[in-house]
């Protein structure tokens, strides 16, 4: 079932599948949308969105609106739309950083919380300077020359190699998502919630009490190390990596994405 919640004058496009519990929300990544996590199916009732801003063609967002704070308030109105209460949080990438902003705000409203690919910000201030400026200027190109010449730079990102591996439908199925986002939302969303802009979660994380499961990718080596620490800090984690994959876990391997929120989800804390 799809349908539009309207929060805060924002049309969010959620599509809502399976039944009985638990209950699923999944959050896509950068130039992602809804049908990113369409073959990741666990058991329950499964909650797809479009991350506010992103999904196709939307209406403008400023800077500001993206920011965490904005983004988990607007997703608990969702909740509160929909008459939920608790859920399983899983995100990807950027989604992985909004599914943690939103569990150190809102911790009460999650059962469980999965971050694939994800971190806890930048903890240096001139590194997280030095990541703004950068966003700014990604984003500043991508207002200057659409979104087609930005995502044939991004899909050579060292980050996606992985996906090079992926059947020649598969590519053309991501692909087609990142190219038909709105430009100035993709900027704007660099602007408000990128990796510099995003606070800085890491001295906060020993003091999270939702149950967590850090899922990378074996072959993300960057992304190995930022959730091997991750570990470390957090009180109740537990720490899965999959083999024959990269950065996009669920992407490359869904059926085994699938598998893992299943056991975890009937773990016992």
């Amino acid at each position: 079932m799809d349908k539009l919640v309207l929060i805060n004058d924002y049309p969010y496009h959620v599509r809502i599948e399976g039944t009985g519990t638990p209950t699923w929300l999944f959050f896509h990544g950068f130039m992602g949308s809804l049908v990113d996590y369409e073959q990741v199916q666990p058991v329950g009732t499964r909650i797809y969105l479009d991350l506010l801003g992103f999904g196709g063609q939307t209406p403008i967002v400023s800077p500001e609106r993206f920011n965490a704070t904005n983004q988990a308030i607007d997703i608990v109105a969702i909740l509160d739309t929909l008459g939920i209460e608790k859920v399983n949080l899983v995100g990807y990438s950027m989604g992985a950083r909004l599914a943690l902003a939103f569990a150190h705000q809102f911790p009460e409203r999650l059962q469980r919380l999965f971050l694939e690919s994800g971190t806890a910000g930048i903890a240096d201030q001139t590194d997280r300077d030095a990541r703004v400026a950068s966003d700014e200027q990604k984003a500043d190109r991508i207002e200057r020359d659409g979104m087609a010449a930005f995502v044939a730079d991004w899909e050579k990102l060292p980050l996606f190699a992985s996906q090079q591996n992926a059947s020649a439908e598969q590519q053309a199925f991501m692909h087609e998502q990142r190219v038909n986002q709105t430009a100035t939302n993709v900027a704007n969303s660099l602007r408000g919630f990128g990796t510099g802009a995003m606070p800085d979660y890491w001295p906060k994380l020993p003091n999270l009490q939702v149950p967590v499961v850090l899922i990378t990718g074996s072959d993300d080596a960057k992304f190995t190390v930022i959730n091997d620490r991750m570990a470390e800090a957090l009180p109740s984690v537990a720490r899965v990596a999959v083999a024959n994959a990269g950065h996009n876990v669920h992407f490359e391997q869904p059926t085994t994405v699938t598998n893992i929120l299943m056991e975890y989800a009937n773990h016992a804390d």
